[in-house]
């Protein structure tokens, strides 16, 4: 009988992991020399496989492909430039989807289902008090904690705990499909220019929703869009300048200086200047030196936090509206109350 050397422990295991090897290259559809390398524990297996000649820019194609064929087509609207025309601004602030509030204990309702169902309400009825304008321009407002929290923690970006009502995901998923109905809506009516304010209650997954509507209407050429994470941005229409910021920042008082230097280039061609503020929930508005700066109301309930201690009992609830004429700067103020 021939002799057979006995196998080392160390060999044994390799040729253990060879036949594991096989085994799986063969249930996967991968030849056993196109592995680069691999790592294996117990059922679990993670192969690297060789480059076979796929450049990066091949594989950019082919994602761009994939991309496109989940990318809605919009037909583009052919519109005439009008001199005598208005621009609508129309800016639902704090929608705090996912909150919830109890009338067992604040006196209301509110929930993801009732905060949709406002803010459709109240952008059609903005869009009803504005008949009476030849409107060549829709400029709408988004973020402004349009999600009420920023981690599965139900939690806001800082921490804070919140009562919420549905999961995260649905909630992102609601405001997504919000937005993009608002949106097509809008598009029928005017071209629309989207702006993004990131705010504190979901200052990361408020931003990944705007950049989500922004992939969504890439194909749309009715619709622009100015998603960055800059706190403060600015809108030029006419003679106006149109900033726009939640609130949880820079002081208000100090709102006219920080515009002035941050859009220098606007302020100096433009004569009507304004700053739309969020985040506090209510009206206020003060004339400054060359510009006004107000803040609105909010379509949201009052959750049990601020229903305790005191903030927002009886306060407006609504979705509001402006007009902006090319030459006389804000002419009307639209609201629909709640």
């Amino acid at each position: 009988m021939k002799y057979r050397p006995r196998l080392t422990e160390r060999e044994n295991d390799i040729i253990q992991k060879d036949r594991a090897l096989q085994k799986e290259c063969k249930a996967m559809g991968i030849p056993m020399k196109d592995v680069d390398h691999y790592w294996h524990k117990g059922k679990h297996f993670s192969l690297h496989v060789k480059n076979k000649g796929v450049s990066p820019e091949e594989l950019r194609d082919d994602i761009i492909k994939a991309m496109d064929k989940h990318s809605p087509s919009y037909k583009k609207i052919q519109r005439t430039k009008s001199e005598n025309g208005h621009l609508l601004v129309i800016d639902p602030a704090d929608i705090h989807i996912g909150k919830l509030s109890s009338s067992f204990e604040t006196g209301e309702d509110y929930d993801s289902q009732i905060a949709v169902k406002r803010v459709k309400k109240g952008v059609q009825g903005i869009l009803q008090k504005s008949n009476g304008f030849k409107i060549d321009k829709i400029l709408f407002v988004g973020g402004n904690d349009i999600l009420h929290i920023d981690t599965p923690k139900r939690v806001t970006t800082a921490g804070t705990p919140q009562d919420t009502h549905g999961m995260w995901y649905d909630n992102f998923l609601t405001a997504k499909k919000l937005y993009v109905d608002i949106l097509e809506t809008l598009i029928s009516v005017a071209d629309v220019h989207f702006v993004y304010n990131p705010s504190n209650h979901d200052y990361m997954s408020g931003f990944m929703l705007s950049d989500s509507i922004q992939s969504w209407f890439r194909k749309c050429k009715n619709i622009t869009f100015d998603c960055s994470i800059a706190h403060r941005k600015g809108f030029m229409y006419g003679q106006n300048l149109i900033g726009t910021t939640h609130g949880d920042g820079a002081k208000l008082a100090d709102l006219p200086l920080i515009m002035a230097n941050e859009f220098s280039k606007e302020w100096a061609e433009t004569k009507h200047r304004y700053v739309y503020t969020h985040h506090i929930h209510h009206k206020s508005s003060k004339d400054y030196h060359g510009i006004t700066v107000e803040s609105l109301r909010s379509p949201s309930g009052t959750d049990s936090w601020h229903h305790r201690n005191g903030y927002g009992i009886g306060g407006v609830k609504a979705v509001e509206g402006f007009i902006h004429s090319k030459e006389h700067g804000q002419v009307a103020r639209l609201t629909h109350i709640f």
